[in-house]
């Protein structure tokens, strides 16, 4: 998830506030350290009462995140039907996330110079293109290949999207996250149920879905979406890099590295350990999804009121590690696996829209390049790791890649508390 484009105090509120404007060239040096303010009646406002526009890059939004569990259930099948290693079925998360992350870096200046909606319908464009040549292929190196051009798209759109969502939508910044990880949420939780259904009939099945699914939000983006103008001030390429001179920021986006490790190790390989059909693993990680949905929506800001930010996101982690932990110690173990799986959602629904909101408001940069610096580092472990564990399954067991994503998640959970001043900071100003 990738933060608003804004860089004022306050979330914008006009239609076309997120057309990609970054503030003068001195805004980038000057401390960002505190959240949005708003009224009380903004925080009152419902985030889901929005104009036609907004709901039409959320519903994109959902199509987006389809995408990244979708091919879940049928990595087993490809494997099977293609005469692949899961190593290399892994690929698919690896060129997906490693090209995201890396656009990541390209993405605000592009969107500075295109305009926010350009740069929206250029990234469904390609999703749509990429995910219907996937469907296509016959081989496994096509469907990585295409993976990759998939991820371009995917990380344009991403960038993008929620930018557009603030500068359009009520409630503010605050409610701009909610709606966000709302459809996130959505995305994650219906993209494996899909994929498994799509996927009973045929594996090409869930890339040709997507495909009709992005073109129906493409279509809907360029009718609804009303027009936004270029940046006043065009972002550089070097903006995102340099950002990770920030401590507070290049520790945060670290401990997203960290702990996307582990995540991503338990999306990428725990359905080779499963033994299920296309659609029971559909199932599985439906009911994963719904709490990822649950937790980022209900469960966050409620654990947030209870115990603040960092305590919320250290006891997160570390449950998230024992997690991890337990499918390391009992990989053969089916149900043991199906339901570490299950669990997982709670805290990745709790980390998403935590991690999220901290980097935007503790970040002393303005938010795109903040968003496309967390992006393009935590993307990175997630990519990675899906293929670390296939290696190591086929070099040791299959114990290894989930302790060692235990390992990487608590190491997390320690690298944050050293900005533990900041994330309470960040609580006091929202």
């Amino acid at each position: 998830m990738n933060g608003p484009e804004t860089t004022t105090p306050e979330a914008p509120t006009g239609p076309e506030a997120g057309a990609g404007s970054t503030g003068s060239a001195s805004s980038s040096d000057a401390p960002h350290t505190s959240a949005p303010q708003h009224t009380p009646h903004a925080r009152k406002e419902s985030p889901f009462r929005q104009p036609k526009a907004v709901w039409a890059v959320a519903f994109a939004c959902v199509i987006s995140f389809m995408g990244i569990g979708l091919v879940d259930p049928i990595l087993p099948a490809l494997s099977s039907q293609l005469d692949a290693t899961p190593s290399q079925v892994t690929l698919l998360f690896t060129s997906y996330l490693v090209v995201t992350a890396v656009a990541m870096l390209v993405t605000g200046w592009v969107s500075s110079r295109l305009g926010p909606k350009r740069t929206l319908v250029f990234g469904l464009v390609l999703i749509v293109v990429f995910s219907a040549l996937a469907g296509t292929t016959g081989s496994i190196d096509g469907i990585i290949g295409f993976r990759a051009g998939w991820g371009l798209g995917n990380a344009l759109f991403i960038a993008t999207s929620l930018a557009v969502i603030v500068g359009s939508a009520s409630g503010g910044f605050a409610g701009a996250i909610v709606l966000y990880e709302t459809a996130l949420g959505v995305g994650i939780a219906t993209g494996p149920l899909l994929g498994g259904l799509l996927g009973h009939v045929s594996w090409r099945g869930p890339f040709f879905g997507v495909a009709v699914l992005m073109a129906v939000a493409l279509v809907a983006t360029v009718i609804l979406l009303p027009p936004s103008k270029a940046a006043q001030r065009p972002e550089s390429l070097v903006e995102p890099l340099a950002a990770l001179r920030h401590r507070a920021l290049a520790t945060t986006s670290v401990t997203g590295l960290l702990y996307n490790w582990g995540f991503f190790t338990m999306l990428g390989y725990a359905p080779f350990l499963m033994h299920l059909s296309a659609i029971e693993l559909g199932w599985v990680f439906f009911a994963w999804g719904l709490l990822v949905a649950i937790f980022a929506v209900f469960g966050a800001p409620a654990l947030r009121g209870w115990f603040g930010t960092p305590r919320t996101l250290y006891g997160n982690l570390l449950f998230m590690a024992a997690d991890l932990l337990v499918i390391g110690l009992f990989p053969d173990e089916r149900w043991a696996v199906i339901g570490a799986v299950i669990v997982a959602g709670a805290f990745i629904g709790v980390n998403n829209t935590l991690v999220t909101t901290a980097v935007m408001s503790i970040a002393p940069v303005p938010r795109p390049v903040a968003s496309a610096t967390y992006g393009f580092v935590r993307f990175i472990g997630g990519g990675l790791a899906p293929f670390a564990a296939g290696k190591l399954v086929e070099h040791y067991n299959a114990h290894v890649p989930f302790i060692l994503g235990a390992v990487s998640v608590t190491a997390g959970a320690v690298l944050l508390s050293t900005v533990h001043r900041a994330l309470d900071e960040a609580d006091r100003t929202a």
